[in-house]
């Protein structure tokens, strides 16, 4: 069904207050009667019209442009002879076209109503109840809670009331079709997929990021609502496109860990909403979800090691204060970009790059998981490592199914329900299952090599906080001491989920 020309859908922003965009949200109507067809012209007629993810106005001035819509939103467009505006603009122009519609016809939307047919969600707790709540009084924004808290429930619930065309989009495939699983589960509709080598596009749909960017030239206005999952990896040059080139009014992004390294997290108000809900471990901690404790483990480098590393570190440091004495602004995203036309800076690069691979491959750290191993024996645990290098050493030491980003599904799929089976009683990853995927429960995790980032450190210690009756969870960090290694731990360790973190000799 198509809406009427003149349903009108704003953005929060151009409302005095919270009600009056919902009051007007819910206004949303649907009728039966098509738009004129794309290539029928009447004569002076002005169209608003849906082009490869962008909005097109024709038949409009220049000071009818600046006096309706001000500065900022349209740029003249010379190929067509119109004006042209991102798509994600939609809801504020139909607002400022409402009330000076001129006579416009708006040919934009082509969403529609849903009818579920088998809605079977959980209860919520009371913080997803709260979440839900303060997402509801605005239609857009993101919600911030911790791993095992429940986000999808949230966001199922979400698309459970409004009742509307909703695109879902993920990272990564696996996420985009264990979202597939949920809608079906919790919503009893078969979803669309747009990815991975499929294109079935529904009412409700699935989607991941990389795809959304591809089709959302063609598809960015047949959705009312647009979910995007672990949101803090869509601001960039290109992700942000998919959040660009839509123009849903209602948008809601889910993700454990906002903040960003780069700062860039906050083009999300922009892309997606303000923050509306925020929940943290320690709010949780012991309710929904489990008490939990953090052991630091040290370790040292053994005599070869040390030599080595001593080495590479004075390599690279006398590198860069040479260039500096020349070129005082030389950073290492300098030595980054010439790596490709300069010899010595890639002898560099592989300096740096065995240095570091002595910290995350330490033969002491393999010893300490050895020991770990016999201490929890009969227990599932996950090892978290630094590179897809260790995760292989740990695989072929202790004969564990190595999970890397390049394993394909089904492969996935038997290393994960082996772990939940006990067929397996640990798997090793580098980043794949730092965030989203679902994990069967386990309570133990090893964490021998990492980032310095602590939005990775929260992630991690995510995934093994699922309440299983008063079961207490247990993390280990080994740390190689006397190198970068300890930096990263002391930077990861800020969180305030490592709040309470003690070392541990094993």
């Amino acid at each position: 069904m198509k809406k009427d020309p003149k349903h009108v859908c704003a953005s929060y922003d151009q409302f005095s207050s919270a009600a009056d965009h919902l009051e007007f949200t819910k206004s949303l109507t649907f009728k039966t009667t098509a738009p004129p067809a794309y290539n029928t012209k009447v004569h002076n007629q002005a169209y608003l019209d849906f082009r490869d993810g962008t909005l097109v106005l024709d038949h409009w001035s220049r000071q009818a442009m600046t006096r309706v819509f001000g500065d900022g939103i349209w740029t003249w467009d010379e190929r067509t002879n119109s004006w042209r505006a991102n798509a994600i603009h939609y809801p504020t122009i139909q607002k400022a076209l409402s009330a000076n519609s001129y006579g416009t016809l708006d040919r934009v939307p082509q969403w529609q109503p849903v009818v579920w047919s088998d809605v079977s969600l959980p209860e919520l707790r009371t913080e997803q109840i709260d979440a839900v709540k303060a997402w509801s009084e605005t239609r857009r924004g993101v919600v911030v809670m911790p791993t095992g808290t429940g986000k999808t429930e949230v966001a199922l619930r979400i698309m459970a009331d409004q009742g509307c065309s909703t695109l879902v989009v993920s990272p990564i495939r696996d996420l985009m079709y264990q979202w597939h699983r949920r809608i079906l589960k919790g919503l009893g509709y078969d979803s669309g997929i747009i990815g991975d080598n499929v294109y079935n596009v529904k009412p409700i749909s699935v989607t991941t990021f990389d795809s959304a960017c591809i089709h959302m030239p063609v598809l960015g206005n047949r959705f009312q609502l647009i979910i995007f999952d672990e949101c803090h990896h869509l601001p960039g040059p290109i992700r942000s496109d998919a959040a660009r080139m839509s123009i849903a009014p209602m948008r809601l992004g889910l993700t454990a860990t906002l903040e960003r390294g780069d700062g860039q997290h906050s083009k999300l108000d922009q892309l997606i909403g303000p923050l509306v809900y925020r929940l943290e471990i320690s709010q949780v901690r012991g309710g929904s979800l489990a008490e939990y404790d953090v052991f630091r483990v040290p370790v040292f480098l053994n005599d070869r090691e040390r030599v080595r590393y001593d080495q590479l570190g004075e390599v690279v440091s006398n590198y860069v204060y040479e260039r500096r004495q020349d070129d005082p602004t030389f950073t290492w995203k300098t030595l980054c970009a010439e790596t490709q036309s300069s010899g010595q800076a890639g002898i560099i690069m592989r300096a740096y790059r065995e240095k570091k691979s002595i910290e995350d491959r330490a033969e002491e750290k393999l010893r300490v998981l050895e020991d770990l191993f016999r201490l929890h024996h009969g227990t599932p645990m996950i090892i978290f490592v630094g590179s897809n290098a260790m995760a292989r050493d740990v695989s072929r030491r202790f004969l564990i199914p190595c999970l890397l980003n390049h394993c394909g599904k089904a492969e996935r799929i038997d290393y994960l329900d082996g772990l939940r089976d006990g067929v397996y009683p640990a798997i090793v990853a580098n980043q794949v299952l730092d965030e989203g995927v679902d994990l069967p429960e386990v309570k133990i995790a090893i964490v021998i090599g990492g980032m310095a980032s602590t939005r990775q450190a929260k992630q991690r210690l995510g995934r093994i906080l699922r309440r299983r009756g008063e079961e207490r969870a247990l993390l280990y960090e080994v740390v190689a001491k006397d190198t970068n290694d300890t930096g990263r731990s002391r930077k990861r360790r800020k969180s305030d989920a490592y709040a309470g973190t003690r070392n541990r000799n094993v």
